[in-house]
């Protein structure tokens, strides 16, 4: 791809690698239940029993939703915009396990979606899953095993859970349009209500789990990453931690994606886990993202959080320059959920999101402009 202007007109070589990320992608429960194949509907909650209430309290608030949709209906307009931009790569974070797998774990809220289902993913054109979350294994060692077979015979790439230790910290390796390579490496924090004996282990399958942001955890990643990275290559760590609410960013965090970027060779940082958008940081000429907001969930109609606006999400598009592993550009397009699908933001609501963005990342070195389209772009 050839490149776009700078945002900050710094030097860029004759090509970039646009990378599309996105926050949590929940495609269980609720919106299991209206694709062509719904699983068993029993949940385990103590707020709610079977995943069609998900359906009911969504209809109470935004109006029908039409059963079954197709497998393009969650994507909506995200669609349009995935072809208008085109990018190399599509990276998302799947926080549900793909299996009909009845072995819930007890820990209170259990996504799952059918494997029939998958085609929800393949409509978009997804490329990779970063699994290493705490929704993956909800239903068992047999229910991650389901999801790994089912993406590896989609042909979607993944990382960050395995059924060996080995397996879960192997990076994606990923062929970004004939330019170059995008390595994907997946780690999930305890901070993000991943539990602890999810770790995998050697003979035991399991998620990439951080043992803690330490100068010595930034050591061993860098170990991983130089045994793999080539000139030229792109590497990505995509990290699922942190709360749910709440758009402070914990000292540990900003350290820790420093480190790996001045010290492991990282290039993005790619972070989820929030349920809302979260601010971002240009670090030396690194795009930081520390918390995508989700991106599709089953949210509609439940009150409590109105003020974090989680309906608002965010298309990030992310240009980098393979020959600086710098980045070109990260523009973003605002989205709503609504109905269970993408719908483009209104202008106002375009506005409330950059104001976001320049409020929190006033404390980070950045802002956002708001382009004719309704689009932003970061300046750093």
């Amino acid at each position: 791809m050839k490149p776009s202007p700078s945002a900050t007109g710094r030097k860029i070589s004759n090509f970039v690698i646009t990378l599309f990320m996105c926050g949590d992608v929940m495609t269980g429960r609720g919106i299991d239940q209206v694709l062509p194949h719904p699983g068993d509907p029993r949940l385990h909650e103590a707020y709610m029993k079977d995943a069609r209430g998900y359906v009911t309290i969504a209809e109470a608030a935004n109006g029908p939703i039409p059963r079954p949709v197709g497998f393009a209906w969650i994507w909506g307009d995200a669609l349009v915009e995935l072809e208008r931009a085109a990018p190399d790569l599509r990276l998302i974070n799947l926080e549900t396990a793909v299996t009909r797998s009845d072995a819930f774990q007890a820990k209170g809220i259990n996504y799952r979606m059918h494997p029939d289902n998958l085609p929800g993913l393949t409509a978009a054109g997804i490329d990779f899953c970063s699994l290493a979350n705490n929704h993956v294994l909800d239903w068992g060692e047999a229910g991650l095993e389901e999801t790994l077979s089912t993406l590896d015979r989609a042909g979607i790439r993944h990382a960050g859970a395995g059924r060996s230790l080995v397996e879960a910290k192997a990076p994606a390796v990923l062929a970004a349009g004939g330019q170059g390579r995008v390595l994907v490496f997946s780690f999930g924090a305890t901070s993000s209500g991943i539990p602890g004996n999810w770790a995998a282990a050697a003979d035991r399958p399991g998620v990439n789990l951080l043992p803690d942001l330490s100068e010595r955890t930034v050591r061993q990643i860098g170990e991983e990453v130089r045994k793999v990275r080539r000139p030229g290559d792109i590497v990505v760590a995509s990290i699922h931690w942190g709360g749910n609410w709440g758009y402070a960013i914990p000292r540990e965090q900003t350290e820790f994606a420093h480190r790996l970027i001045d010290e492991a060779g990282v290039d993005v940082i790619h972070g989820h886990s929030s349920h809302h958008v979260k601010g971002l940081e240009g670090y030396r000429d690194k795009p930081v993202i520390y918390g995508c907001g989700d991106f599709l969930n089953d949210y509609e109609g439940i009150s409590g959080y109105e003020a974090y606006r989680d309906d608002l999400t965010l298309m990030y598009f992310v240009s980098m320059d393979p020959e600086t592993g710098k980045l070109v550009r990260l523009r973003m397009i605002p989205m709503q959920i609504r109905n269970f699908r993408l719908n483009r933001a209104s202008e106002a609501d375009a506005h409330w999101l950059g104001d976001v963005l320049n409020r929190e990342g006033r404390k980070l070195g950045t802002r956002v402009k708001l382009n004719e389209d309704h689009s932003l772009t970061l300046q750093w």
